[in-house]
């Protein structure tokens, strides 16, 4: 007789499959825990500050020897603009100077014997004054006795006479001092003239200056579209500057995240484009306010940030700036996409 055996059901025991459990439990509360206290997101790109090249003064570009999505170092020639009318306009300047500083020589010989002049006049004018003052005190005393037959006609109209001439003479005192004055004030006038000249000429330099334009730091070329022989205004950007002494990455977190997000925290960085490659981190800032896509007060200027949607409620994202140490210049560019982690501040 044959007896058949019944192979042992196989599976975990009911220990194992409690103990399997606890595990995921705890791991499950430990991701929970690290993206409540170190979140992250892939939501992020790189970012460098930009520059509108711009000139100072306007005219034709003579020359430029920098290319689109070229290198350039701090104080590398962008472009030059032609500096033949600038040169000219500091020639004249200097010209006018030159025609001051004779017209002032000339008329600084004439201050001594101005000034001589002056005080001669200043001097005949008060005594003039004094007999102006003794003629009208005699003839104010004369004229009354004449009504009364204590004086004659004749010594009250000579009283009257030496008035007059007093007074003219007073006038021409006046004038002679007026006059003086106005020679010595017009070489002062001609010292005016001259500080301004010497602005001009200054301004004239800075002019000239500035139609060389040069690189304000290391950076990249980006967005040019014009060539040599093209006329520029002052002021209207010729093309872009990528700023790469410092990089950042911007990254866009959930608010429900930004409590534990502050300024300094290290972190790590990384972009899809080499994902092996790791960067450290600090947080430079957290944004306040974002542009709403859903209604409400428009605010200009502010960041627009698409919302994610889950199946519980819309949740807003801010976003992050975080300045990168040590950044790999042949790796970085303005807009590739990144990945930010937060490290624990300890």
């Amino acid at each position: 007789m044959t007896t058949k055996t019944t192979p042992a059901k196989s599976g975990m025991t009911k220990p194992a499959l409690l103990a399997l459990l606890a595990v995921a439990v705890i791991l499950g509360a430990y991701v929970v825990y690290r993206l409540d206290t170190a979140p992250r997101t892939d939501d992020a790109y790189a970012y460098a500050p930009t520059i509108n090249v711009a000139p100072e003064v306007s005219g034709y570009i003579v020359d430029l020897p920098v290319r689109d999505n070229q290198t350039v170092k701090k104080g590398d020639v962008l472009f030059m603009i032609d500096p033949g009318p600038h040169r000219e306009t500091l020639v004249k300047a200097k010209a006018g100077i030159a025609v001051l500083d004779a017209e002032i020589r000339q008329a600084s010989k004439l201050v001594t014997a101005q000034t001589f002049s002056a005080d001669a006049a200043k001097e005949a004018l008060e005594q003039a004054e004094v007999a102006v003052r003794q003629a009208r005190s005699s003839y104010e005393r004369l004229a009354p006795l004449k009504a009364q037959g204590y004086a004659s006609a004749e010594r009250v109209d000579q009283a009257r006479s030496a008035l007059n001439a007093a007074i003219a003479q007073r006038n021409a005192a006046m004038a002679q001092a007026a006059g003086a004055e106005a020679a010595i004030s017009s070489v002062d006038a001609l010292v005016a003239r001259r500080n301004v000249a010497l602005a001009d000429i200054a301004l004239a330099e800075i002019n000239l200056e500035h139609t060389i334009v040069r690189a304000p730091c290391d950076g990249i070329i980006a967005s040019l579209r014009t060539s040599a022989g093209a006329f520029v205004a002052a002021g209207r950007p010729v093309f872009t500057l990528i700023n790469t002494e410092e990089w950042y990455v911007v990254a866009n977190f959930r608010e429900t995240e930004l409590h534990a997000i502050a300024a300094g925290r290290p972190a790590t960085v990384y972009l899809l484009a080499d994902s092996s490659r790791r960067f450290s981190a600090t947080v430079d800032s957290v944004g306040f306010g974002v542009l709403p896509d859903d209604g409400g007060v428009v605010i200009e200027g502010l960041p627009i940030v698409k919302r994610s949607i889950n199946w519980v409620r819309v949740v807003q994202r801010f976003p992050v700036k975080f300045l990168v140490r040590d950044p790999d210049p042949a790796l970085f560019r303005v807009g590739a996409s990144a990945v930010a982690i937060l490290q624990d501040s300890d």
